[in-house]
């Protein structure tokens, strides 16, 4: 099966599994999407949206979370991994957002990564998610099955990226880095497959006797 058949047939097959992916990440606007994804950085989603709640009560603006101290914000997210630098990006971009976008989140991926704390995955997820701008993030899950996969060398997160949009129609990206991630928590983990077990793999690659050597993002 050549790459272009392998990932026609994995979006197929994974359109069929999660139709209409949710967003696991909790919010309810642009802006509290980008504070979650920017907490959700070497944390699950599942601790991230423990700890948002109470964030939201805290702010839910940028105008607000603007008026709170590093500390204040610390306090609500300290279970989180990297606290401290979450909590200063938070305070940080809330107050750009306010003096230099009418507070309201930018729609551009040159803006969105020039805030604190801001990625290129976060720009994209942003984008692709709130305002439904075609990105492909892609996080460590993504990054892993699309080497498994075959659908790209895995030598870096920029590259799979490269390969997985030149494989994909522009359509399908936003639903699709869904797909894949849900996928990945599910079926093909990062210890539960080696390249020979799941569904997809087992499918795509029926002779494969030994294990995929994932390169790391």
């Amino acid at each position: 099966m050549k790459k272009q058949q392998r990932a026609d047939w994995i979006a197929q097959h994974l359109a069929t599994l999660y139709p209409d992916p949710p967003i696991p990440l909790d919010h309810h606007d642009p802006f509290t999407l980008l504070i979650a994804v920017l907490l959700s950085a070497q944390c699950t989603d599942k601790m991230v949206n423990s700890v948002t709640p109470n964030l939201w009560k805290l702010a839910d603006n940028p105008a607000d979370m603007s008026q709170r101290s590093e500390d204040e914000i610390l306090q609500v997210i300290r279970r989180l991994g990297l606290a401290p630098r979450k909590s200063k990006a938070i305070r940080a971009l809330s107050q750009i957002l306010v003096d230099q976008f009418n507070g309201q989140v930018p729609q551009t991926e040159e803006a969105l990564e020039g805030l604190p704390g801001v990625g290129h995955k976060t720009a994209s997820v942003v984008l692709c998610q709130a305002f439904n701008i075609p990105a492909f993030p892609v996080d460590t899950h993504i990054h892993r099955l699309a080497q498994r996969w075959g659908l790209s060398n895995g030598k870096s997160v920029i590259q799979t990226e490269s390969d997985l949009k030149r494989l994909f129609p522009r359509e399908q990206w936003t639903k699709l880095h869904l797909r894949i991630i849900y996928f990945g928590r599910e079926q093909c983990t990062a210890r539960g497959c080696d390249g020979t077990k799941c569904e997809i793999c087992a499918h795509l690659y029926p002779n494969r006797k030994s294990p995929v050597v994932t390169h790391k993002a």
